[in-house]
């Protein structure tokens, strides 16, 4: 195990893996085409190109969230591209940074949804906490340009990540938001098939397309019903 948190620090810019996953992502992690991502990225960085989030922040939603702590997944599809916005979480902004159009839906629905006051602090690491893992398909992305680094290898440790939730025997609900989000689900086949877990998916939070689906989905009620269903404690959202 500890072989597989050097290689991932040597290859993949100082991103130590949390203990709780080394298991699960140790064959993606030694995976050709994570290699290739770690390598990638440092001659990004050295090109002088800004990316986001910052080192030491990539993984950051493994870190706040053990893997046997998981309860709930809601998957984004890579991180805020501008400046100080990204800090490892999906959705999420450091306190203090304003809040993105995203979030501020995802704020207005779970006010209506269970009637959370909305917030101005976008830190979400209070969900992260209670065993929300705030996981982003792609986790970093260069400045200005989304989507600019699809494809480059991050889906294997992502698509790992899902599988060992997904895979752990314990009822967990996966909140998939958009297309993209369903296509991931897609990959991951223990999702679908198993009668454990819950699968709600709508329309993304983005203010391109809230209005068809989003608002008035009841992710955050659905998911605290299924999770004492099943003997689980709920999430208190409005941490």
């Amino acid at each position: 195990m500890q072989a597989t948190a050097s290689l991932l620090r040597d290859d993949m810019t100082d991103e130590a893996i949390p203990e709780s996953w080394r298991e699960a992502l140790a064959p993606a992690l030694a995976s050709e085409q994570a290699r290739r991502l770690g390598g990638w990225l440092r001659e990004e960085e050295a090109a002088g190109k800004a990316i986001y989030p910052p080192r030491g922040t990539r993984l950051a939603a493994l870190a706040a969230t053990p893997l046997d702590q998981v309860r709930v997944v809601i998957l984004g599809q890579d991180p805020y591209h501008g400046a100080g916005q990204a800090h490892g979480l999906a959705f999420s902004v450091a306190e203090g940074v304003r809040l993105p159009p995203s979030l501020v839906n995802i704020f207005k629905e779970l006010e209506s949804d269970c009637g959370v006051p909305r917030r101005e602090n976008g830190d979400l690491t209070g969900w992260a906490r209670q065993g929300v893992l705030l996981l982003n398909n792609t986790l970093t992305v260069e400045d200005g340009k989304p989507g600019s680094h699809a494809g480059r290898g991050w889906d294997a440790i992502t698509d790992a990540a899902l599988a060992a939730v997904a895979g752990s025997g314990e009822p967990t609900v996966f909140v998939l938001w958009g297309s993209h989000a369903r296509k991931k689900a897609s990959r991951v086949p223990a999702i679908g098939r198993s009668a454990d877990h819950l699968v709600l998916t709508s329309a993304h939070p983005s203010p391109l397309s809230a209005y068809r689906g989003f608002f008035g989905s009841r992710p955050f009620s659905q998911a605290n019903a299924f999770l004492e269903a099943n003997g689980r404690e709920p999430v208190d959202w409005s941490q």
